[in-house]
C-alpha cells in the first residue's frame, strides 16, 4: 500500500528528544516511525544485526514492513546500553515470551525516573503476569506505563487515522507520551487503570481467533456481532474479577481493539483462525504467519487461570478444545447458544454471573 502524503507532524521549533524503541518487529517498527515524523531521535533497537544494517542503508524493516520507507532520525543498533542510556522515553516492543529476560539482563542500563512504556499485548506464564507487572519488578525504580488500544500497525505506517490509550498512574507519563506520539493522525488518549488497559490488550487476541475461524467458515454477520460482544463481556468479567475496572472495556483498549483484531484479515490473531477454520494445522498456521501470534499463548494462560479462580469463559474453553483437541467451531457455537441465557450486559443485573 503506497503511504500517503503528509508533512510531518512535528511542530517547528518543538525540542528533539531522545526516544529508545526495544524490539525491531512490525509494531515496533510502527513507533518509531511516528516517533521520528515527530521530529524526535529514536534509538532503535533489535538483536539481529543484518536486520539493523538493513534498516541503517535503506531505511527499510523489509521483513515486517516491506515497502515502508522509515524517514527521519532513526538509528538502528543492537547497543541495548547504548540506545537506552541516551533515552528520556522507552517504549518496549519486545513479545511476552522473551519480555522478562530481556529486561532483566540489561535492568542497570536504565536509569532511575526514566518513564518505561510497554507495547507488548501478552501475558507471561509464570505467575500470570502482564509486562507492567514484569517491569516493575525488574526495575522499580522506572516509572511505567501502557500503550493499547486498536492499532494495527499496518495502518499506523500508513498514517491512516487512528487512535491509542496511554495508561498509566502518574500524570507525568500519562502528558508525556501523548505529546510525543500525538499527531494529526495518531491519536493518544489516556487512561488510570493499567491493569485494565494492559488485560484488555492481551484477551482480546483469543476472541480474534475465534473470529478468524467463524469468518472461515462463512458464519452470518449476526453469528459474528454475537461472537465478539460475548466475548467483550466474557473478557471483561475475567479482567473485574483480578481487580480491572469495567469501564475500561468500554473504551478503545477493550471494544475498540476488540473491534478491529475481530474484524480484519490485518489482525496476526485473526489469520491464524481464518487459516485454522479453512483446515490448516495450527503449527503450519502459525509458521505460514511468519510472526507472532500472542492470543494462541495467551489462551493456554487464561484458560487455567479461568478455571482455577472459578469464571464462567466458554469461549476459551471451546477456543482450547478446537485448537487443542477434536472440537469443531460449530459444536462450540452450538454449546454457547444452549447456555443459559443470562445477563447482556455483565456488572448490569443484580446477581449475575453468566
Amino acid at each position: 500500500m503506497p503511504e500517503k502524503t503528509m508533512v510531518p507532524s512535528s511542530s517547528p521549533g518543538k525540542a528533539v528528544r531522545d526516544i529508545a524503541v526495544l524490539g525491531g518487529g512490525s509494531f515496533g517498527t510502527a513507533m518509531a516511525k511516528v516517533l521520528a515524523e515527530n521530529g524526535h531521535r529514536v534509538h532503535f533497537w533489535m538483536r539481529d544485526a543484518q536486520q539493523a544494517e538493513e534498516i541503517r542503508n535503506t531505511g527499510i524493516n523489509s521483513r515486517y514492513m516491506p515497502g515502508v520507507v522509515l524517514a527521519g532520525e532513526i538509528e538502528p543498533t543492537t547497543d541495548f546500553a547504548g540506545a537506552v542510556s541516551r533515552a528520556e522515553v522507552v517504549f518496549v516492543a519486545i513479545p511476552s515470551k522473551a519480555f522478562r529476560s530481556v529486561i532483566r539482563e540489561h535492568s542497570t542500563d536504565f536509569h532511575d525516573g526514566q518513564i518505561v512504556v510497554s507495547l507488548t499485548k501478552g501475558i507471561e506464564a509464570q505467575g500470570f503476569k502482564l509486562m507492567s507487572e514484569i517491569l516493575q519488578e525488574e526495575i522499580p525504580r522506572c516509572r511505567i506505563g501502557v500503550l493499547s488500544g486498536p492499532n494495527l500497525a499496518s495502518e499506523i505506517v500508513s498514517r491512516d487515522l487512528t487512535a491509542t490509550v496511554i495508561a498509566a498512574k502518574d500524570p507525568d507519563v500519562r502528558r508525556t507520551v501523548q505529546d510525543l506520539l500525538g499527531c494529526e493522525y495518531f491519536r493518544v488518549y489516556a487512561n488510570v487503570d493499567v491493569y485494565g488497559v494492559e488485560l484488555a490488550g492481551a484477551l482480546k487476541n483469543i476472541y480474534a481467533i475465534v473470529a478468524g475461524l467463524a469468518s472461515a467458515l462463512d458464519m452470518g454477520e449476526n453469528a459474528k456481532a454475537m461472537l465478539i460482544t460475548r466475548g467483550l463481556a466474557e473478557m471483561s468479567r475475567f479482567a473485574v474479577s483480578l481487580g480491572a475496572n469495567p469501564m475500561t472495556f468500554m473504551g478503545l483498549a477493550g471494544v475498540g481493539d476488540l473491534i478491529v483484531t475481530c474484524t480484519s484479515s490485518k489482525s496476526r490473531n485473526f489469520r491464524v483462525g481464518y487459516a485454522v477454520g479453512k483446515g490448516q494445522k495450527l503449527d503450519d498456521a502459525v509458521q505460514e504467519l511468519g510472526q507472532v501470534a500472542e492470543g494462541i499463548y495467551t489462551l493456554k494462560l487464561v484458560k487455567e487461570k479461568s478455571e482455577a479462580i472459578g469464571i464462567y469463559m466458554p469461549l476459551v474453553r471451546g477456543l482450547y478444545e478446537i485448537l487443542y483437541g477434536s472440537a469443531s467451531i460449530k459444536a462450540v457455537i452450538s454449546s454457547l447458544m444452549m447456555a443459559v441465557q443470562n445477563s447482556d450486559v455483565e456488572f448490569i443485573l443484580p446477581r449475575t454471573i453468566q
